[in-house]
């Protein structure tokens, strides 16, 4: 096991790489679901100013 997470003496390269892969992911994850959450609230606010406006 701690050969395998040696990674054959390259783990200061792979296991840094993996954590900024995953961090990315993650980031990316959170953002688009905050840009889904502004643009509904958007719409709701322009369907609602729409609707009162009529």
């Amino acid at each position: 096991m701690l050969h395998w997470l040696s990674m054959g003496g390259y783990w200061p390269y792979v296991w840094p790489s993996y954590l900024l892969t995953l961090f990315a992911i993650v980031l990316n994850i959170v953002l688009a679901r905050r840009a889904l959450r502004a643009a509904k609230d958007e719409a709701r606010r322009r369907a609602l100013t729409q609707r009162s406006d009529t």
